[in-house]
C-alpha cells in the first residue's frame, strides 16, 4: 500500500508541476537578456562542473577599491571552448590565464565570455585564473542591497563587509554566479588588508602572513564543504576572538566569535545564545552540516546574514529584532533573532540550497519556521505557537512566494512569515509531531550538501507524510489567496465549504465544536456534519493559517 501511495503522490505532483510550467513561462516573458544570462543554466555554464574557487583579494579602504584573482577549478562534463564567468559592473576582468596562455575574453554587460584556444575534452579537470579590479558597488542598505560596506567603528577603525544575497556574489568577485553549481571541494579565501586590521571569512583560518614592506597582512581561510556563492563573505575590522567547544551530534564543534575589541564584554554575554541555538536545531534538523569548517559569529556593520560557517551579526547584542518583537506577543524578546534566524540557515540555505532564486522560500520559509521551533525547544509549545501565529501580522499577500524561473528573481517577502505559517499548518495537517520532526531531519539527510528544486522538497514532504500535499503548497506558495472556511450552523448541523482556494484544495482542518476537537475535510462543495448536541460554540484551530466566515442563511 505504501509503495502504491507514493507512486500516486509522485504522479499527482508531476502533473501539478507540468500545469504550472506554462504559468512560469508567462511570468518570465518580460525578462531581458541580462536577466536570463544571470538566472539560467546557459550552454556556456552547463558544459563544466565547478570544483573549487581560490579567491585572493586585497582591500584598499582609503580608495574604496579592490583588486584580486580567482582560480576556478572545474571538470568538463562535455567538450567546450566558451565559458561564462560573471562579474558585475563597474568591476573589470583584466586578464584570464589558462596555464601559461592568456585567454581572449569579451564583456556583455555583467557577463564575460572566456574563449579557450581550443575545445577542452570531456572528462578532464582544469582551471583558469581570473584577474580583476575596480571600485565595487557600495551597498546603500546592507544586507538588502549588495556590495561593499565601507564604514568606521566607534573607535575610528575601518569596518568593512561584503553582502550579496539576491544581487549575486559577482557584485564583488568573478564566479559562476548561479545556484545550481556549488564548488564540490569548497573555496579558499585569501584576504589582504592593512596590517592593523583583521579579515574574517568562511571556514577555518589556516594562516596569517605579514608583509612589513607593504604594511599588510594576508589572512588565509578555507572552506572544505560545498558552498553557495552568496554565502562567501569577507569582514574586516579591529576584531578580537573568543570561543568554545560544543558537544553535538557530530562530535566536538568549534564555535568561534569575532567581535570588535570594545564590544567583547557584551558579546561574551549575548553569544551564549549560540550553543543554545545549535542544540535546538540539531534536535529538530539533525547534525550541524559543517563540523569540518566550524561555526562562528562575526560582528558586522549591518543587521546580519547567513554566510556559511561565518554567520554575521549586527543586532546590537540584544534580544528580539533590533530590540523589537516581530510577533507582537512578547515571545520574540525571549531570544536574539539574528543569532537564531541566521544560524537556522546553516541547515536551510547552506546545507540545502536552492537551484533557482525563484525557490528562495526553501531558504527563508524553513528558517522563519525555525524561530518558533527554537522557542518550543527552550520554552514551551504554546509560546512557540503564539510566536508563529503572531507573525501573521507581517504577511502582505501582495504576490506569490514563488517567482519566475530562470531570470534570477525571488518572490514576495511573504516567503518568511507566510512560508513559516504554511509549514506550521502542514505540521497540524500531518498531526504527528514525531513524524514531523523526522521529516525535518530527513530533509537535511536526503539533501545533505545539495542544491534542490521546490518539486523535490514538496515531493519528499508529501511522501514521508503519507499524503498528497501538492494543493497545500500550490495554495500558499503560488497564490496570494488564503483559504476561507465558510460555514452555517443550524441546530446540530454544521454546513461548510472552502472559498478562495485552488481547484482541488481539500486540506483537513481541526475545529472545536462545543469545546471539543473535531476534524473536517472541507473542499469547494458544501458538506454537512451533524453532531449529537446543538452547536453552541464553533471555532477553527488557530494553528491553521486559514480564515473563517459565518454565512447567513
Amino acid at each position: 500500500m505504501r509503495k502504491l501511495l507514493f507512486v500516486s503522490i509522485a504522479f499527482l505532483l508531476s502533473f501539478q508541476f507540468q500545469t504550472f510550467a506554462q504559468y512560469e513561462a508567462s511570468k518570465s516573458a518580460s525578462a531581458n537578456r541580462q536577466d536570463r544570462l544571470r538566472g539560467s543554466i546557459t550552454p556556456e555554464r552547463e558544459w563544466w562542473d565547478l570544483q573549487q574557487y581560490h579567491l585572493s583579494i586585497e582591500f584598499f579602504p582609503e580608495k574604496k577599491r579592490i583588486k584580486g584573482t580567482n582560480v576556478i577549478s572545474f571538470k568538463t562534463l562535455k567538450s567546450g571552448d566558451n565559458m561564462q564567468i560573471d562579474l558585475q559592473e563597474p568591476l573589470q576582468i583584466t586578464n584570464v590565464k589558462h596555464g601559461k596562455s592568456n585567454l581572449k575574453f569579451e564583456r556583455e554587460g555583467n557577463v564575460y565570455w572566456i574563449r579557450f584556444n581550443k575545445p577542452l575534452k570531456k572528462g578532464v579537470e582544469d582551471r583558469i585564473k581570473v584577474f580583476y579590479e575596480g571600485t565595487p558597488v557600495e551597498s546603500k542598505n546592507p544586507p538588502w542591497s549588495g556590495g561593499i560596506t565601507w564604514t568606521k567603528d566607534a573607535m575610528g577603525n575601518d569596518f568593512i563587509a561584503t553582502t550579496c544575497q539576491g544581487i549575486g556574489a559577482s557584485i564583488w568577485w568573478p564566479n559562476k554566479d548561479h545556484g545550481y553549481d556549488e564548488p564540490d571541494r569548497g573555496v579558499k579565501i585569501s584576504v589582504t588588508v592593512p596590517e592593523k586590521l583583521v579579515a574574517v571569512s568562511n571556514g577555518r583560518l589556516k594562516r596569517v602572513m605579514q608583509y612589513k614592506s607593504a604594511n599588510t597582512r594576508i589572512f588565509h581561510w578555507e572552506v572544505t564543504n560545498p558552498i553557495n556563492n552568496y554565502a562567501v563573505n569577507v569582514n574586516i575590522g579591529n576584531y578580537v576572538k573568543f570561543g568554545e567547544k560544543f558537544k553535538g551530534e557530530g562530535g566536538e564543534l568549534d564555535m568561534d566569535y569575532w567581535v570588535l575589541a570594545h564590544h567583547k564584554e557584551k558579546a561574551e554575554k549575548q553569544f551564549k545564545e549560540a550553543p543554545r541555538t545549535i542544540k535546538a536545531f540539531e534536535h529538530w534538523f539533525g547534525k550541524y552540516p559543517f563540523y569540518e569548517d566550524s561555526f562562528k559569529l562575526v560582528e558586522v556593520p549591518y543587521l546580519g546574514m547567513e554566510h556559511q560557517s561565518s554567520v554575521t551579526y549586527g543586532n546590537g547584542f540584544q534580544n528580539g529584532y533590533r530590540g523589537r518583537d516581530l510577533s507582537g506577543t512578547g515571545v520574540g524578546l525571549k531570544f536574539d533573532f539574528i543569532v537564531v534566524h541566521e544560524s537556522g540557515h546553516e541547515w536551510f540555505g547552506n546545507n540545502i540550497s536552492m537551484i533557482d532564486s525563484a525557490d528562495m522560500w526553501i531558504h527563508e520559509s524553513f528558517t522563519n519556521y525555525s524561530e518558533n521551533l527554537f522557542v518550543e525547544y527552550h520554552f514551551s509549545k504554546k509560546e512557540a505557537q503564539d510566536y508563529v501565529i503572531g507573525t501573521r501580522r507581517n504577511i502582505k499577500n501582495d504576490q506569490p512566494i514563488i517567482a519566475a524561473y530562470g531570470v534570477n528573481k525571488s518572490g514576495s517577502s511573504d516567503m518568511y512569515c507566510k512560508g513559516g505559517n504554511m509549514l506550521h499548518t502542514i505540521r497540524q495537517v500531518i498531526n504527528d509531531d514525531k513524524k514531523w520532526r523526522s521529516i525535518l531531519r530527513g530533509l537535511n539527510k536526503e539533501f545533505w550538501h545539495k542544491t534542490v528544486k521546490t518539486a523535490e522538497v514538496e515531493k519528499y514532504i508529501s511522501e514521508k507524510a503519507g499524503m498528497d500535499l501538492s494543493k497545500v503548497f500550490d495554495q500558499y506558495l503560488r497564490t496570494t489567496k488564503i483559504p476561507e472556511l465558510n460555514y452555517i450552523i443550524i441546530n446540530r448541523d454544521l454546513k461548510y465549504h472552502y472559498e478562495s482556494t485552488v481547484a482541488g484544495f481539500a486540506m483537513p482542518l481541526r475545529v472545536k465544536i462545543n469545546g471539543k476537537d473535531q476534524w473536517i475535510t472541507p473542499n469547494g462543495d458544501q458538506q454537512t456534519l451533524t453532531v449529537p448536541d446543538v452547536i453552541e460554540t464553533f471555532e477553527v484551530d488557530r494553528n491553521f493559517y486559514v480564515n473563517s466566515k459565518p454565512i447567513r442563511q
